[in-house]
């Protein structure tokens, strides 16, 4: 009970501030968009039921109208073939929503280059650097995507070829997935993967190998950059969806103020 308490009083007082890394959920909410032959999520949509009027004299509520992964999302193993035998949304454990979280930063290098991805020699440099991934952690990649989030062509910056937005090489997918024992990756793109990741092999290897190790995803954060290199512990609240392939999620961050 004392570092319970002692938790609500560095709240209280400052010392562990809350970092918002969830995007507003509207209307004008980036979707992924996959190539023409594939089904497509609906984008999120507000169905009003009552506003204080006949319909519900002292009460406002609506209907949602969206897909799971809209939005600052939750990506559990079986929304990928490859996790198909391992938990749906509502199935993740509880104490597994929550966990260390490090942040990887190459905003300048997707400045550089929308097309950059991560590769297994970054992360070993960033470990030389800060110390080995956590255990049961997040791994945050800082791109500076979030930026564009307000502005759904800028933030898909499509053009002929398909869109241009930084990822994972499919080397470093897979290491990450088969070769750490992160909780999952957390990214500030639509989704987990490069914009180019159709034509990598395997496609979209993010959701591929990280599903398959039974891995999670975190997409479309905001606020990465207030977040030091180690030491937030990240909490990320997907609706236990019975089935779902995962979920909208809100995603905080606590971290200790510097002295």
């Amino acid at each position: 009970m004392a570092i319970l308490s002692e938790l609500v009083t560095a709240l209280h007082d400052g010392r562990i501030q809350v970092v918002d890394l969830t995007s507003p959920l509207h209307a004008g909410t980036p979707i992924l968009e996959l190539p023409a032959q594939f089904g497509q999520t609906n984008p999120f949509q507000l169905q009003e039921i009552s506003r204080y009027d006949d319909r519900g004299p002292a009460w406002y509520w609506n209907n949602i109208v969206t897909g799971e992964h809209t939005g600052t999302h939750f990506d559990a193993p079986v929304h990928w073939v490859t996790g198909k035998d391992h938990e749906d949304v509502s199935q993740v454990l509880p104490e597994r929503l929550m966990g260390p979280a490090v942040v990887i930063d190459r905003a300048q290098d997707a400045a550089d280059d929308p097309d950059f991805l991560l590769e297994i020699e970054h992360v070993q440099a960033w470990e030389a650097e800060h110390g080995a991934l956590p255990d049961g952690g997040w791994l945050l990649y800082r791109t500076g995507w979030d930026a564009r989030s307000h502005d759904a062509q800028a933030y898909a910056n499509a053009d002929e070829a398909g869109p241009h937005t930084p990822g994972i090489s499919a080397g470093c997918a897979k290491w990450l997935a088969e070769e750490t024992s992160l909780l999952g990756l957390g990214v500030e793109t639509v989704g987990t993967d490069a914009g180019a990741a159709p034509g990598f092999d395997p496609m979209f290897p993010c959701h591929a190998f990280l599903a398959a190790t039974g891995k999670y995803g975190l997409t479309q954060l905001q606020n990465v950059a207030r977040l030091p290199a180690t030491g937030a512990v990240v909490i990320a609240s997907p609706l236990p969806i019975v089935g779902g392939s995962g979920s909208p999620a809100r995603v905080l961050a606590l971290v200790e103020r510097d002295a």
